[in-house]
């Protein structure tokens, strides 16, 4: 069965030519991509002029934007019909529109701004192709697991990206992090955070970090004891090269976000007393917390930071 070319029309947010938002700059690089490639395939393939164009819908608040895609091939596998139209960084802009969305929706339900919580893009499982596409739809706060991978992609995808590292950091891999590192999400004993106090000073930098909390008390998990912070507090407070900028924890694993929620308030709740503590010494801004499968309760209850990897590579195959 054969399928000819198509027009599907995508209505993208209204707003000005210069993006405001995550949201609408997701929108406008698809557009420039969109017409760069149209560009590129002028004269190598034309409409179906056979089937005319569906009209255009048109609803309040938003601006009509016709993307054509091309509808290129039906195969039929085990009785279905698979449409074949999608590249990787296409299947990436959708996924990256539904967090986006979801993200505005918690944030509505929160009374707050979608301005005040950060995606970090995990590209931990991600083929290099992949996170290439991120930063062009215009991610370029990244996040990794495994410090030898860190550091590698930080030489390979240069420019305008800011590296999270959000993995367990064993203290003999602290010397590679440090410096490439924007922000260290994973730091959950003192022994470590005095290993990047030393590295720290020693490439003349202030470490930006958050405080691993295990706040379930879960035996798997990493992590200060909610008491080990109060009790360590002042000397936390007394290290010269690390700038502390909050928590980080992980919830349970469940099938239920609402699950969730009793430990990211919790966590918010300490961050509150801490910060209370500090005598203005530090302000503990930031709160980590919130995956792909309950981020929307964690903006709920306060993140400013989710880290999202596998909800944005959904539906990508690997190179054989």
């Amino acid at each position: 069965m054969e399928c000819g070319w198509e027009i599907a029309t995508f209505i993208l947010r209204s707003g000005p030519t210069k993006a405001s938002s995550p949201l609408e700059l997701l929108d406008n690089q698809l557009i420039t991509r969109n017409a760069k490639r149209k560009s590129q395939r002028s004269g190598k393939a034309s409409l179906d002029q056979e089937s005319p164009s569906p009209k255009p819908t048109t609803i309040k608040g938003f601006r009509e934007c016709t993307v054509h895609s091309q509808l290129k091939s039906v195969t039929q596998e085990s009785g279905f019909d698979r449409l074949k139209v999608m590249s990787n960084l296409e299947v990436i802009a959708g996924n990256l529109r539904g967090i986006r969305l979801a993200i505005e929706a918690a944030c509505v339900r929160a009374n707050r701004s979608p301005e005040s919580v950060q995606l970090v893009a995990v590209t931990k499982y991600a083929e290099l192709e992949w996170v290439r596409d991120l930063v062009e739809l215009g991610e370029t706060q990244l996040g990794e697991s495994r410090p030898q991978q860190l550091c590698h992609r930080v030489a390979e995808l240069a420019g305008d990206v800011r590296w999270h590292m959000i993995g367990h950091l064993q203290r003999n891999k602290v010397d590679m992090v440090v410096p490439a590192a924007e922000l260290i999400h994973s730091v959950d004993s003192l022994r470590l955070l005095r290993k990047i106090e030393s590295s720290a000073a020693a490439v003349g930098k202030r470490s930006r970090i958050l405080l691993e909390v295990n706040v379930s008390g879960e035996d798997s998990k990493d992590g200060f004891t909610p008491e080990e912070l109060r009790s360590h507090w002042q000397e936390i407070l007394d290290l010269k090269h690390v700038d502390v900028q909050g928590l980080m924890t992980m919830a349970p694993h469940s099938d239920q976000a609402e699950s969730a929620r009793q430990f990211f308030r919790q966590l918010r709740e300490l961050r509150d007393e801490l910060a209370a503590r500090s005598e203005s010494r530090l302000t503990l801004p930031e709160l980590s917390m919130g995956m792909s499968g309950d981020f929307e309760v964690a903006i709920e209850e306060g993140a400013t930071l989710i880290r999202i990897g596998s909800r944005i590579f959904d539906g990508l195959s690997r190179p054989e």
